[in-house]
C-alpha cells in the first residue's frame, strides 16, 4: 500500500506535477486541493486488487503504477501503464469503486491520493474535472485496446521498445530501475524472451543494461523497430489532452511529454 508522507516532504512535491491535477482551472482545483494526501509509492506497492472496493484515487507525480489482470492460474500481464498524465481508480468514477484487475507500482515516486467520497462529489458536480477525467478513461481505454493487440500480433521486440518508449515518455531522465524478469512479467512473456529482445537493443547500441538499470541510449531507434502501437497511444493521449498541456504551469513538464517525446542531449 501507498504511505502517507508527512508534511516536511510537500517542500519538495507538488500536486501539479500530475498533469490532469495541473489542467483543472484554479477554483476545480482549490476544491480538491485540501483533500489531497501525498503519499509515497514503494516498487511492488499493491494499490487495490481484483474485486476489491477501492478507498482512493491516485494521482502519480514521480511514480508509475502497473494496470494488471491476473488469471485463475497465477498468471499476469499488464493491461496499461499510469504516470503523471493520468489517474489510477478509474472506476471510482465510474462504476463504483470495484475492478477485475490489480494495480502495483512499477516505478517508485510519488503521488497523491483521494478519497473516494471527494472524488466523486466533485466529480458528479459536473465541471471541469468530470470532462478531464472522462476524456483521460478514454485515453486509458485506447492504450488497453492497443496493448492487448500488440501483445497477440508483434514480436517480444516490439513489445519491449513500445513499453520502453511509454515508460520513458513518464520519466524525467532515460534511465529505467527495472530487472529483466519484471518487464517480463509486465509483458506476460518469457523471461528469456526479454532477454533475448533486450540483448538485440543492446547490441545495437540503442539501449544499455546493467544490474536492473536500463537506460536508453538512443531514443530514435527505439521508435524506428516499434510497432505503430506506441504512436497510436501517443497521438490519441495528444487528441483528447490537447488543452492539459496549454493550462499546465510552465515551470511543470507538459502532457506534450506523451505527445511529444523529450530531447535527451
Amino acid at each position: 500500500m501507498s504511505t502517507p508522507t508527512s508534511s516536511k516532504a510537500f517542500a519538495a512535491h507538488n500536486p501539479l506535477q500530475n498533469h490532469l491535477l495541473a489542467a483543472l482551472p484554479k477554483e476545480d482545483f482549490n476544491a480538491l486541493a485540501t483533500h489531497l494526501e501525498l503519499v509515497s509509492m514503494k516498487l511492488g506497492d499493491t494499490l487495490y486488487e481484483p474485486g476489491e472496493q477501492q478507498q482512493y484515487a491516485y494521482f502519480p507525480t514521480t511514480a508509475i503504477v502497473s494496470l494488471h489482470y491476473v488469471t485463475e492460474s497465477g498468471a499476469s500481464a499488464e493491461t496499461a501503464g499510469v504516470g503523471n498524465e493520468g489517474v489510477v481508480g478509474v472506476s471510482l468514477f465510474m462504476s463504483g469503486g470495484g475492478t477485475s484487475s490489480s494495480a502495483v507500482v512499477q516505478t517508485a515516486g510519488f503521488g497523491y491520493r483521494l478519497d473516494r467520497r471527494s472524488l466523486r462529489e466533485e466529480f458528479e458536480r459536473g465541471g471541469a474535472l468530470q470532462q478531464l477525467l472522462l476524456r483521460y478513461t478514454q485515453a486509458l481505454m485506447t492504450q488497453m485496446s492497443q496493448t492487448a493487440v500488440c501483445n497477440r500480433h508483434h514480436s517480444v521486440e516490439q513489445q519491449l521498445c513500445r513499453w520502453l518508449l511509454l515508460t520513458l515518455d513518464r520519466l524525467p531522465s532515460n534511465e529505467l530501475v527495472m530487472t529483466q524478469e519484471l518487464v517480463a512479467h509486465m509483458l506476460g512473456v518469457r523471461r528469456e524472451g526479454i532477454t533475448e529482445a533486450a540483448g538485440k537493443l543492446q547490441h545495437a547500441g540503442y539501449i544499455s543494461y546493467r544490474r536492473g538499470h536500463i537506460t536508453v541510449l538512443n531514443r530514435k531507434g527505439l521508435e524506428g523497430i516499434s510497432c505503430e502501437c506506441y504512436d497510436v497511444v501517443r497521438k490519441e493521449l495528444k487528441r483528447l489532452l490537447v488543452d492539459v498541456r496549454y493550462k499546465a504551469p510552465a515551470s511543470q513538464m507538459t502532457f506534450a511529454s506523451l505527445a511529444e517525446p523529450r530531447r535527451r542531449d
